[in-house]
């Protein structure tokens, strides 16, 4: 069992910066490949970013790239998701999740993870 806990959300004016960051209890933390979701009201959950248990292979959504970094440190069991050159349209619920992956391998973009957090809430003013 593996639990997952999300914070550094926040209210943030266009054009500025969060970092978010996830910590999980439980099992070894490097056999999980990590991502990032999220979900505004009326939408359905978008995937964001995802990093492979080595922490070495990363993937991105198109509207993200460039913009969101997603690393972890499988020593502190925590994955961040910097995001930087925030939009009004990144405002949603940000969830971070894991699943048992080959270690190099980036989790899905699918939401077929095992293990969820609660979320925490990004807006970005505009």
């Amino acid at each position: 069992q593996v639990q997952l806990v999300e914070s550094g959300g926040g209210l943030v004016q266009a054009g500025g910066s969060l970092r978010l960051s996830c910590a999980a209890s439980g099992r070894t933390f490097s056999n999980y490949a990590m991502g990032w979701f999220r979900q505004s009201p009326g939408k359905e959950r978008e995937f964001v970013a995802s990093i492979s248990g080595s922490g070495g292979n990363t993937d991105y959504s198109d509207s993200v790239k460039g913009r969101f970094t997603i690393s972890r440190d499988n020593a502190k069991n925590t994955v961040w998701l910097q995001m930087n050159v925030l939009k009004s349209e990144d405002t949603a619920v940000y969830y971070c999740a894991a699943r048992v992956q080959g270690f190099y391998r980036v989790g899905p973009k699918n939401g077929a993870y095992d293990y969820w957090g609660q979320g925490t809430q990004v807006t970005v003013s505009s």
